[in-house]
């Protein structure tokens, strides 16, 4: 058993190499220590997710009360507009378009030769700004803000509650597994929704025995009544199933106020403008101590939005500083260079994914996955117990298995994408490998 572990750490480890030392040399590492490769540091993949037994049984109660009629197509409905939710088109970017097809109209009538003695000038420019303001209206995107009501804010219970609690749940694990020592005492949700984040950091899976106070801003009254009722399990006269939990409609006023944990998740997307995105990251950061965890929609504006607010906080400065300590980036990029998927083309989001069981509603009950896409901003200089020196890759798609071999994809530390091919004649015994890269 033992000549057996030892083989299985070796083969482990020159895996890990294969990863990175395209990039990088690095140490050999014992990183398995004798445990099992499935309890290898860079696995950190979560089973199939369900929702606290209080929370599934508030939400099914709150559900069953508000008689939505025709609930499941309402659900499909509002799970379709949102996966499919863009950024706005910018004002620069939509006057640009519209002086460009202006002149290629006008191109367009001098090839034909038409003269200005035989038309009206100020007929024809009128006729072209019409048609410039039809095609514009027919391909641009027409973002407009998502107005939660009663019934609005129950269909997105119904439909997004466990996935958003699943992919919130799949981020903070990064934390989890890779500063075990961080215990925050104080949280902040921005654009909290239904209080999923709350559910999450309030259990002892995450935080529980160490948070002490958890602020939930949304702008949405409604949402936050919900909220409410979640924690009360549906109940006006009982006591909140978790203490400590203050709701506001706004950020809290003092630029100095700082919490050690500050969430948003598919928030920023629900923003009007490249300006508004920014000014919303900086704000966020200032109020950041030590983690700031952003998520959204696993597609390419879900991505690039995360892209922009990684930017802004590495490359860009506010006019005061109230914490002199700069940004990092914890996960899941492995460098803080340009996103190399955003410079390839075809560009393909990056994201990652997640099972997890929705409520129990008609048509709704099989397994789920969420698709997701998440960035994490610390403070800290917190280096990854065990692994100091090393810089590692990131798989950023399934392993591919195939015959004797599989295929692995990944972000390296130089910010570059790299395809290896992993056989069993250089990195060991085939079945090792796919149990264990598999579960990255």
């Amino acid at each position: 058993l033992l000549i057996q572990r030892s083989v299985k750490q070796h083969h482990l480890n020159l895996l890990f190499q294969a990863m990175s030392a395209a990039t990088h040399p690095q140490p050999q590492v014992d990183f398995l220590k004798g445990e099992p490769h499935r309890k290898h540091p860079g696995v950190t993949n979560l089973k199939t997710l369900r929702l606290p037994e209080e929370l599934h049984v508030a939400a099914q109660s709150i559900i069953h009360r508000a008689q939505v009629n025709q609930l499941p197509e309402h659900i499909h409905k509002l799970t379709n507009f949102l996966w499919s939710r863009k950024r706005a088109v910018e004002d620069l970017t939509l006057r640009q378009k519209a002086v460009s097809l202006e002149k290629e109209l006008w191109e367009k009538l001098e090839k034909i030769n038409i003269h200005s003695a035989d038309i009206d000038e100020q007929a024809m420019e009128d006729r072209i700004r019409r048609k410039v303001l039809s095609e514009l209206r027919r391909t641009t995107y027409h973002w407009a803000p998502t107005k939660y009501d009663e019934e609005l804010g129950v269909v997105y219970m119904a439909a997004r509650l466990a996935g958003g609690y699943a992919a919130v749940r799949r981020a903070l694990n990064e934390i989890k597994k890779k500063d075990p020592s961080f215990a925050p005492h104080t949280l902040l949700d921005f654009g909290s929704g239904l209080g999923t984040v709350v559910w999450l950091v309030a259990s002892h899976a995450c935080w529980g025995d160490s948070l002490k106070e958890m602020v939930c801003v949304d702008s949405s009254g409604p949402m936050n009544i919900l909220a409410e009722r979640l924690l009360k399990g549906d109940d006006e006269r009982a006591e909140p199933c978790i203490k400590q939990v203050y709701f506001r409609q706004f950020l809290p006023v003092s630029p100095k106020v700082q919490f050690d944990l500050v969430t948003a998740a598919f928030t920023l997307s629900e923003l009007p403008n490249v300006k508004d995105r920014e000014e919303a990251a900086f704000t966020l950061w200032r109020k950041t101590s030590s983690y700031l965890v952003l998520v959204e929609n696993g597609t390419k504006d879900g991505h690039q939005i995360l892209m922009e607010a990684r930017d802004t906080l590495l490359k860009k400065q506010e006019k005061t500083v109230y914490d002199s300590r700069p940004a990092s980036v914890f996960a899941p990029c492995s460098h803080e260079l340009v996103c190399p998927k955003l410079a390839h083309e075809p560009v393909t989001p990056c994201n990652f994914q997640q099972h997890y069981q929705p409520l129990s509603l008609p048509r709704h009950n099989d397994r789920q996955i969420e698709k997701f896409s998440y960035l994490i901003l610390r403070r800290t200089e917190a280096v990854e117990e065990g692994t100091k020196g090393v810089e590692w890759a990131r798989l950023i798609a399934p392993v591919l298995r195939r015959t004797r071999h599989v295929h692995c994809h990944a972000c390296c530390p130089d910010g570059q994408l790299q395809h290896m091919v992993v056989t069993a004649r250089k990195h060991g015994r085939k079945q090792l490998l796919f149990e264990w890269s598999c579960r990255i």
